[in-house]
């Protein structure tokens, strides 16, 4: 059985078309998972060790610190742009957050967000947006549907399922009830498993 990653779910829920095949076919024909090729790791731990370890807003100015790659030297900037203006004055709070895996239509998806945050008390599961493409509330929607089926169960009452778009400095969390919604995270689904043995 196929089995993603909750942030390759967010990468094909956030495209349709022709860039939405390709980037099941990228997902599934990519070599092994080596953390050297992960664009976006530092920058996630970063995060993550700054909540874990209760360091102030001020210490986001370290994060390029040990950084050399060009590449990351051009996109972290705006992550940790976004990031500083979403954290404004908030009081955030760490905890462990939860994960698990969710099954559906032939394809495992791990859900593991990377943030626990109590946010001015409010207890969130955060999964961060890195990219540049904007994430439209619809679509996140779909991945916040996902978290809520897969890791309810191991959240206490009243914890809010969330992605941050980074560079928008955008906490998306659920508002109004969306019809349908069991439907649409099945029918994405159905599409990466349909379109899977092929590319």
């Amino acid at each position: 059985m196929p089995r993603i990653s909750l942030t390759d779910f967010v990468d094909i829920v956030s495209k349709s078309g022709t860039p939405k095949a390709t980037k099941v076919a990228q997902v599934k024909n990519r070599p092994k998972y080596d953390p050297a090729t992960d664009f976006y790791k530092p920058i996630r731990d970063f995060f993550v060790e700054l909540h874990k370890k209760k360091q102030p807003k001020s210490k986001l100015k370290s994060a390029l610190a040990s950084v050399t790659d060009p590449k990351k030297l051009t996109n972290y900037p705006g992550i940790i742009s976004g990031y500083s203006k979403w954290w404004g004055t908030r009081a955030l709070t760490w905890f462990d957050p939860p994960a698990d895996t969710f099954t559906a239509q032939g394809i495992d998806v791990a859900v593991n967000p990377e943030l626990g945050l109590a946010i001015n008390g409010k207890r969130h599961l955060v999964k961060l947006y890195f990219k540049s493409e904007p994430l439209a509330k619809t679509r996140a929607d779909i991945v916040i549907h996902l978290m809520e089926k897969a890791l309810r169960p191991h959240c206490r009452q009243g914890e809010i399922m969330a992605v941050l778009d980074t560079r928008k400095a955008k906490l998306i969390v659920p508002t109004v009830a969306v019809p349908h919604l069991d439907a649409v995270l099945l029918a994405e689904l159905a599409y990466i498993s349909a379109l899977w043995p092929s590319v």
